[in-house]
């Protein structure tokens, strides 16, 4: 990524530290995916992403900047991209997902804070992560109580919107979400100096309805019992949607989807015949935390499906495009997201209802429930996740673990002894 020095430079990035990360990753991702037999040829798309994933997107933001556009930097599948889009607006996601940014995020955080959240925080300090410098407003949201605090931190510098999202589904919480979407309009219209339209937010979400279902054919391909693809590439190619261009996702997926449904029907399977089916449910592994994926399907066991925020939380249930006024789009914007069901919420009952389902879906044989040390909402939620698939027949092994390769070893060997017993 030599190409792009200038642009980190611009963007007052720390060179030297930034180099250390462009050393480390080709090293990890050849080891994780390339050393993979038979991929799809689809996957030539993600690879080169990866390759160039602080130059070429960082790229096409920056020059969409000098054409007037606004970049809105996001961590939760909870904010509506629609809204953005509709104002002509660009939303990425934010780095966050290895143990390189941790030890900045620890320099203002207490070391018992989830790493997704240091991470974070130290990609944004330690300026190491061209998104964050790039953007022009970060958009937060109150899903715990780490973020809610970080979020003051990552404010200081860069203009900060926080979304108050509901802690219950009750119908008076609805409506406080379908406000908070309304206001969530007027900052984006007063960030981009562009007026949201009803039809320009019925063809933002109609250009989001379809990057979901090109991602829903993806998920769908690993349903079938010959498996076409890895549970590791799935996984990179929806940790990929959270930043790439959403019109170039859907046909990117798309043709993905295409080869692997030909492959379902060629008989053509990454995965011996017989192989373990493995569901992880959770806390989200952003992009490039691969550990628990490669644990697993070098262990003799394949990942068949992600319960979680980078999986089926960012994808299912599609909104209404139906509506004709803005404040019926909202509504509808409103219903869609509520509709996901993170630990944040008070009851969650749906969250196991979906991993039940998920289960069946899949043909999973088992689930790996994983948590993200200290993330205090779904370590407690573990407890009931795991009551309720054991009351139900499925095998089920909680894991705990961070972004270090400390405990790598442990978790293969409770990996392969759940395999073993599965």
């Amino acid at each position: 990524m030599s190409n792009y020095v200038e642009m980190w430079k611009s963007l007052g990035m720390d060179l030297e530290s930034h180099d250390s990360l462009c050393q480390v990753l080709p090293t990890a991702f050849g080891d994780v995916f390339l050393s993979q037999d038979n991929r799809p040829k689809g996957m030539n798309f993600w690879d080169m992403v990866v390759a160039e994933i602080h130059g070429i997107r960082p790229a096409e933001l920056i020059e969409a900047q000098k054409q007037g556009r606004k970049v809105f930097g996001t961590f939760c599948v909870y904010v509506p991209d629609e809204i953005v889009l509709a104002a002509n607006g660009i939303v990425t996601g934010l780095c966050g997902g290895s143990q390189f940014w941790v030890p900045g995020g620890e320099k203002v955080l207490p070391k018992a804070t989830c790493p997704l959240i240091k991470a974070s925080v130290g990609a944004r300090l330690d300026r190491t992560c061209p998104f964050f410098r790039i953007a022009d407003m970060y958009v937060g949201e109150t899903t715990c109580d780490g973020k809610k605090k970080a979020w003051e931190i990552l404010g200081q510098d860069v203009p900060m919107h926080i979304m108050d999202l509901p802690q219950m589904k009750r119908p008076q919480d609805l409506e406080k979400w379908t406000l908070e979407i309304a206001n969530f309009a007027k900052v984006v219209e007063e960030t981009t100096g562009n007026k949201i339209t009803v039809d320009s937010l019925q063809a933002a979400i109609r250009t989001v309805n379809e990057k979901r279902k090109a991602l829903a054919r993806v998920y769908a391909a690993r349903q079938a019992l010959n498996l076409p693809i890895s549970g590791k590439d799935a996984l990179l190619v929806t940790q990929i949607a959270f930043f790439d261009d959403p019109v170039r996702c859907a046909q990117m997926c798309d043709k993905l989807a295409d080869e692997l449904e030909e492959r379902i029907k060629n008989g053509v399977s990454v995965f011996p015949k017989g192989t373990k089916r493995l569901l992880i449910s959770g806390t989200p592994l952003a992009i490039p935390n691969w550990k628990l994926h490669h644990l697993i399907e070098t262990s003799g066991a394949a990942v068949v499906c992600e319960e979680m925020c980078t999986g089926t939380r960012y994808f299912e249930n599609l909104t209404d495009e139906s509506q004709t006024t803005l404040e019926g789009q909202f509504r509808a914007l409103a219903e869609r997201y509520m509709k996901t069901n993170c630990a944040c919420f008070t009851p969650n009952t749906g969250r196991i209802d979906d991993i039940i389902r998920l289960v069946k879906e899949y043909k999973a044989d088992g689930v790996i429930d994983v948590n993200l040390k200290f993330c205090c909402l779904y370590d407690i939620e573990g407890y009931k996740v795991e009551k309720a698939l054991k009351d139900a027949g499925i095998p089920v092994l909680g894991l705990e673990t961070d972004y270090t390769d400390a405990d790598a070893e442990q978790l293969r060997t409770r990996i392969g002894a759940f395999v073993e017993m599965l």
